[in-house]
């Protein structure tokens, strides 16, 4: 007999949504999104990963250019959530920060909601600016933070 895990069945279901109704997402769920990305493992136990949840439509709306292709859906997110991480505290931080964001994303998927990573480290955009410069910039991140992608969540259009 075939046993199949609730998580299997959640991340078969998974998939990238790249349109997104107007609904605004609620502080609640804006919480149960970013507490699951706090579950996630980290090398040595060290969280290196920091989230940077974007609910300002001017702020999004100019992240939705931040690179030269594949992220002007995000303009109309209700969120996006900054994944980022200080290289200081592990070497390994991008590593740490995918597992996060791959917790954000399942537990979008489990919320009903739909949800899609813009890769943003080692980017660039139309004009040849290092894409983790321009987030940084739109965001007021310090330079020691390192951006490795943005995650656009939203309902089902």
């Amino acid at each position: 007999m075939e046993v199949r895990s609730t998580f299997t069945e959640l991340a078969a279901a998974r998939h990238s949504c790249r349109r997104f109704s107007t609904q605004p997402i609620s502080e609640d769920t804006l919480q149960q999104l970013l507490h699951a990305a706090s579950l996630a493992p980290a090398s040595k136990g060290i969280n290196s990963s920091s989230l940077i949840p974007v609910t300002d439509k001017e702020q999004i709306t100019r992240l939705s250019s931040c690179k030269e292709r594949g992220c002007s859906f995000i303009k109309n997110a209700p969120l996006v959530i900054a994944v980022t991480a200080d290289p200081a505290l592990s070497d390994v931080w991008t590593e740490n920060a995918s597992i996060a964001a791959t917790y954000l994303l399942l537990e979008a998927q489990a919320l009903g909601l739909g949800a899609c990573w813009v890769q943003i480290r080692e980017r660039k955009d139309a004009e040849g600016t290092d894409s983790e410069c321009v987030v940084r910039k739109i965001l007021n991140l310090s330079s020691d933070k390192r951006v490795l992608c943005l995650i656009a969540v939203g309902t089902l259009d």
